[in-house]
């Protein structure tokens, strides 16, 4: 019998699983689509081009162009390389269950309650709507590391830093808790103040009007705030009382902070060289906590001091150092950042090294402009309007086609996700997940003859002409059974208007407790004494057991127990009284989401019984 104890869905659910994966393909056919329009259009223009040069009417000429900030093309590059990556590890199979679970509520577990709350939201609209929501992530970054990629000059690629800086602050707020900075522990070793805001200074400055790279200021900038950024590190990894200064001193000591979190990352599912990498590394710490801990201190200040002198040969020792610090870190402490099941990205280690890398690129490597290598400047020439490059510059028409593509590809994954942030209603493949797909039929359905909640007869006949869910219901029962009706009541709700030519039926299953007192106190209790399509029906021990058996209803009376055991199972009957769908209607764990998933099922049967002729 279902219902009582049942586990939830786990990460690897095979109907998720086969939805997520259906979803990805069916959306990659959408992509080859945009792919297949792009080339469509790029030989259209280009056979326009060959035309018009062959009669003479324009040139095939790229004209002058700077080359792009060789820092800006570091960042746009690795970026779009990094969002590439984050995508394709968006696609593994238990992101859509196991982000909330893995992810999301432990980044904010140590944060004040408004940030818990707020992060609430997002694992609320991703439990709903996993597999959309979980594909639409996939093809939000997948296409926005193309669109970096694809577009290095203009407006295509300053707006392509602008759409890599908002999603980042959405991952950032709604996936990093804002970096856990408002929680405990914080510290630059565990990738504070998280990675995804180093996506989103990345994409500000990619998004920078290029004259900002025409001069060595904006790489001193980048490189003095990195800069004060590693003394507040330093600062807040010096400080005292916050377990970083210890080790593990015996195995019955407390293990310190940074001996902790190396401890757990070993236990992480990964190659065993990894694995025995970050072990040795725990031990060490443990044996010499103090000596680390004073080691990364003076390490963090000295780089920050160094990248606020400016001084070109200080920062590149500076920004050696801190490349090979980074690396350590990432290998020995975040282990990689992305191993374990639901790694959603490197960490930060990678992106606050193409950071102040990149800074310090700014700062060396200033482009070559004309009138720096020219005593009289040449006549300036009139940019030419996008027309003219159309027409004449074969690259620039590519970039175009490119960048448009990637942004559709965005924009496939963000109207899902959009829709869903909207969408308050839970998918129904999470209740098919939890108790299978409803089986469906087309038979009359069992006659019955019964009392309702006020003592009025009422027989299936008399129902004629509305469509009926039907479940049956234990009313003592405090577990299962006040979440199915619940359920039933939302999806009364969900109908709107159409609910009027629909009847919510509960028959009683308790051979003991089955007064019409004991009905209209379930009734009372959950809410529905007023719900006008709501019946609850009840009659005596042999038309009970006949509605039973003719249903296929098993009960059990439990020894001294009010409750009964009994099979969980809804119906959805058509208005000419033919059963079209049986439904578990197990609610498993009672999720909010379960709940709302199983109820929009149901109003999604009933719609399409009433829809059919």
């Amino acid at each position: 019998m279902g219902g009582m104890g049942s586990a939830s869905l786990q990460t690897t659910n095979a109907t998720i699983v086969s939805a997520f994966e259906s979803a990805l393909l069916h959306q990659a056919l959408v992509v080859l689509v945009i792919l297949a329009l792009v080339a469509a259009a790029w030989n259209l223009l280009r056979s326009m081009q060959l035309r018009q040069a062959a009669s003479g009417g324009g040139h095939l000429a790229p004209g002058p162009e700077m080359n792009e900030p060789a820092a800006r093309r570091l960042l746009r590059v690795a970026f779009g390389c990094i969002w590439l990556f984050d995508g394709f590890l968006q696609a593994q199979v238990s992101m859509p269950l196991g982000l909330p679970s893995g992810v999301l509520r432990p980044a904010a577990a140590t944060s004040p309650a408004w940030v818990r709350s707020l992060v609430g939201v997002g694992v609320t609209i991703w439990n709903n709507h996993p597999v959309p929501a979980a594909a639409s992530a996939v093809w939000i970054q997948v296409g926005i590391g193309v669109w970096l990629l694809v577009a290095p000059r203009g407006n295509w690629s300053r707006l392509a830093g602008l759409a890599s800086a908002a999603w980042g602050l959405i991952v950032w707020v709604f996936g990093e808790a804002f970096g856990s900075i408002f929680g405990s522990g914080l510290s630059w070793l565990f990738g504070a103040p998280g990675a995804a805001v180093f996506y989103v200074v990345a994409g500000l400055l990619i998004a920078c009007p290029e004259r900002a790279w025409a001069s060595r200021r904006l790489g001193r900038g980048i490189l003095a705030a990195t800069g004060l950024f590693f003394l507040g590190m330093a600062t807040l990894q010096a400080w005292p009382g916050r377990g970083f200064w210890q080790g593990q001193p015996n195995p019955h000591a407390t293990a310190g902070t940074l001996t902790s979190m190396a401890q757990g990352m070993s236990h992480t599912p990964q190659p065993g060289f990894f694995s025995s990498t970050v072990s040795s590394f725990a031990s060490f710490d443990a044996a010499h906590g103090w000596a680390v801990n004073l080691f990364v201190v003076v390490a963090l200040a000295l780089i920050g001091a160094a990248f606020l002198t400016g001084r070109r040969q200080i920062v590149l020792v500076a920004v050696v150092f801190a490349t090979f610090l980074c690396l350590a870190d990432w290998i020995v402490i975040e282990d990689l950042g992305f191993l374990g099941g639901v790694g959603t990205d490197p960490n930060s280690m990678i992106p606050i090294a193409l950071i102040f890398v990149s800074g310090y690129v700014a700062m060396t490597r200033v482009p070559v402009t004309v009138e720096a290598t020219s005593v009289v400047p040449p006549p300036a020439e009139a940019e030419p309007g996008w027309r003219e490059r159309l027409v004449a510059r074969p690259a620039y028409v590519f970039r175009s086609l490119a960048a448009i593509g990637a942004m559709g590809v965005v924009l496939l994954g963000a109207a899902p996700m959009a829709f869903a942030a909207t969408n308050p209603v839970a998918d129904p493949i999470l209740n098919e997940a939890m108790d299978g797909t409803p089986n469906a039929t087309n038979v009359p359905a069992p006659q019955f003859t019964l009392v309702d909640q006020y003592g009025r007869s009422v027989s299936l006949r008399s129902l004629r002409g509305y469509a009926l869910a039907i479940t049956f219901l234990d009313p003592v029962c405090t577990t299962d059974c006040p979440l199915i009706a619940q359920e039933f009541h939302e999806a009364d709700q969900m109908l709107g208007a159409t609910s009027r030519r629909t009847m919510f039926i509960s028959i009683v299953t308790n051979p003991i407790y089955r007064s019409l007192a004991v009905i209209r106190a379930f009734d009372d209790d959950e809410g529905l004494e007023h719900v006008k399509n709501w019946l609850y029906l009840t009659g005596s021990v042999s038309q009970l057991e006949r509605t039973w058996n003719t249903y296929g209803i098993e009960d059990q009376v439990e020894p001294a127990g009010s409750m009964v055991a009994h099979s969980e199972l809804a119906y959805v009957i058509d208005p000419a009284g033919h059963t079209r769908y049986v439904l578990d209607a197990d609610p498993g764990p009672g999720t909010v989401s379960l709940r709302s998933s199983f109820a929009g099922l149901v109003a999604s049967e009933i719609r399409h019984v009433l829809a059919q002729p």
